[in-house]
């Protein structure tokens, strides 16, 4: 059986990782750079911090793929070698979930960055043919499980998890991102959510980025209360951010006790996997790992 399944027949709980941007800023990387790059430019970064996540406890790291569609990477020096950047991706992440035994590693597929026609130019099936191309290479990598992460829409979601089963049979986690409190900008709501990704065969359904800890609360509340029982998947960001004008850098305020704490929330009402996004530092995820194991 597949080891991300295995892990979930338990009764365990799951820490994942926290966030890639904010922690690679903090580094010393330029606003701008896109993380995929690194993955040929800067390996070395990359498996710093995912080194780090596993470290502070994280049972599940994500791969730097986020952005790693053909689709999105037109820009990139690298449009044309967007399989190779995956499966670059896949082996930095599977080094550094080497340093502790039993840690998976999730292949991250983030949105294209473009709204579906009719309200933008992208087609669904040339969306769902650029999804299927980066899941067949994180699958042919070698990870544990796919994360379709961040959405906001079902039209660019149906796309994303049509082109991904169309290559693979792994696990799936569908995670949607509210950041109108408990609605996305598209005004999606989890109860629809959690009915349509359930029915389709998503192995989890969740949500990650977003705004507070108290809406990720309500967020995995209104899931639950929808689909009693199913596992779902929280990774909220470390609250909402202030800037300092001096750096013009986001400041995340929320300490690891207190992302622990809601941690432990979103566990009871049926979190199976927990972790952060925007401003989680592995010190966060540590946190995590002490609340709820």
């Amino acid at each position: 059986m597949n080891k991300f399944l295995e892990r979930l027949n338990t009764d365990e709980i799951l820490v994942a990782d926290g966030a890639t941007g904010t922690n690679l800023q903090v580094m010393g990387i330029q606003p701008g750079i896109a993380p995929e790059d690194l993955v040929m430019d800067d390996p070395g970064t990359i498996l710093e911090l995912a080194t780090a996540f596993v470290e502070a406890g994280s049972d599940i790291i994500l791969t730097c793929t986020f952005g790693g569609s053909g689709i999105r990477m037109k820009e990139s020096k690298y449009a044309d070698r967007a399989r190779e950047v995956n499966l670059r991706a896949v082996e930095l992440a599977q080094k550094a979930a080497s340093k502790r035994s039993e840690v998976l590693v999730a292949g991250s597929i983030g949105p294209i960055g473009a709204l579906m026609k009719p309200f933008g130019p992208m087609d669904p099936e040339e969306a769902a043919a650029s999804f299927a191309e980066q899941a067949r290479a994180l699958a042919e990598g070698g990870v544990d499980l796919l994360v379709i992460e961040t959405m906001f829409a079902f039209d660019e979601t149906d796309a994303a998890f049509k082109g991904a089963r169309s290559v693979t049979d792994l696990p799936i986690v569908v995670s949607f991102s509210y950041d109108r409190g408990v609605r996305t900008m598209m005004g999606v709501k989890p109860t629809d959510v959690v009915k349509v990704y359930q029915e389709k065969g998503a192995t989890l359904v969740g949500a990650n980025c977003g705004t507070t800890l108290e809406n990720m609360e309500k967020i995995i509340s209104e899931y639950a209360e929808t689909a009693p029982g199913f596992s779902l998947w929280a990774k909220p960001n470390a609250g909402l951010p202030e800037m300092d004008l001096e750096t013009n850098t986001a400041i995340y305020n929320i300490s690891p006790e207190e992302m622990g704490k809601f941690a432990k929330k979103y566990v009871a009402l049926g979190a199976r996997v927990v972790g952060g996004c925007c401003g989680s530092t592995p010190e966060h995820v540590a946190g995590i790992v002490r609340a709820v194991k």
